[in-house]
């Protein structure tokens, strides 16, 4: 018999890139609602999260009796890590390795823009104002890395490449290798909030780092820093930061996660001074669906293969653990 793979989060099999291919090998059900996915997973053996922000999985998982492997297309499965699933022998894969670069890329682009006053460039351009300004050097400029993963890692090694100072927090305090100059344990992090330009938020959201960042956090930071979170809205108090940013206690704010997505046009971050805001894109490049879609058919041939799966997460930890991380 074809093993039945459930893809929750399309409806059609051309919403997924090479999902064709499949369609010999095995019987495919789609599912884009709650509902849908109860009637799919039953009797299923694996199951594609392609909508990784979808939170349908929990409300569905007593029809999951014989599932034996999820692949959740997105580098964060905190959306998944409901007891029921931690507490399985069901396997949990991620897309670990996809958004290193891409993200990478715009946490840079933020720090550009703040350092060189992008945004109030275009403001006056829009009012045609010739508006001569002295601008800040990146190069030399201190980060600190909050998160050591893949993603942090690759964060990095950028940054040190346009000539920042990198330091990280991690788990636990070790040698910074060749992505950082430092790793500090995350008991430290108040210790060097103070010395840090710029502090870029990438850990994964887990019980032990939701709220992560909150009063003391953005008391303990510079005047001049900025924070940028591109890990997930829960790891910060979002009245916190809010506070911070009107009060003029932190320099400004690069914000590609929220506690609630959308962000709902009442917030009052869509207003904050200083404060640039994306709607959960900084991964999200035009040829991501494709590399998503070539990680998942290369672990679908080891799932067939009885072979070792790839990017398996620690389901204690809510992440990939790395060596050391």
């Amino acid at each position: 018999m074809k093993p039945v793979l459930v893809i929750q989060g399309a409806q059609r099999i051309d919403e997924v890139p090479r999902l064709e291919e499949l369609s010999e090998q095995a019987e495919l059900r789609f599912a884009t609602t709650t509902d849908e996915l109860c009637a799919a997973l039953s009797g299923a053996d694996a199951m594609l999260g392609w909508n990784f922000r979808a939170d349908s999985l929990r409300a569905a998982w007593d029809s999951a009796r014989e599932l034996r492997w999820i692949h959740w297309a997105g580098a964060g499965v905190d959306a998944a890590m409901f007891p029921e699933l931690v507490a399985s022998e069901v396997q949990l894969t991620n897309a670990r390795g996809i958004f290193d670069i891409p993200i990478a890329e715009w946490v840079l682009g933020m720090i550009i823009c703040f350092a060189k006053q992008i945004p109030q460039t275009l403001e006056y351009q829009s009012k045609s104002e010739w508006n001569h300004r002295l601008t800040e050097s990146v190069s030399g400029k201190r980060a600190l890395v909050v998160g050591v993963g893949s993603i942090g890692r690759a964060i990095g090694r950028l940054l040190q490449a346009v000539g920042m100072e990198v330091d990280a927090i991690g788990r636990s305090a070790r040698e910074g290798g060749k992505d950082f100059s430092h790793i500090y344990a995350v008991d430290e992090l108040h210790a060097h909030l103070p010395d840090a330009d710029y502090v870029v938020l990438i850990t994964p959201l887990t019980e032990q780092t939701r709220n992560l960042f909150g009063v003391a956090e953005f008391a303990a930071m510079a005047a001049q820093a900025r924070f940028i979170n591109v890990g997930r809205g829960a790891l910060v108090v979002e009245d916190a930061l809010l506070a911070a940013l009107n009060d003029g206690q932190i320099a400004g704010a690069a914000l590609d996660v929220f506690v609630e997505e959308p962000l709902p046009r009442e917030n009052p971050l869509w207003r904050a001074p200083n404060c640039l805001i994306s709607p959960h894109m900084s991964g999200d490049t035009i040829e991501f669906e494709a590399a998503m879609a070539e990680q998942f058919m290369a672990n679908w041939g080891h799932y067939l293969a009885g072979e070792p799966l790839n990017n398996i997460v620690d389901k204690k930890l809510g992440f990939v653990p790395s060596a050391g991380v």
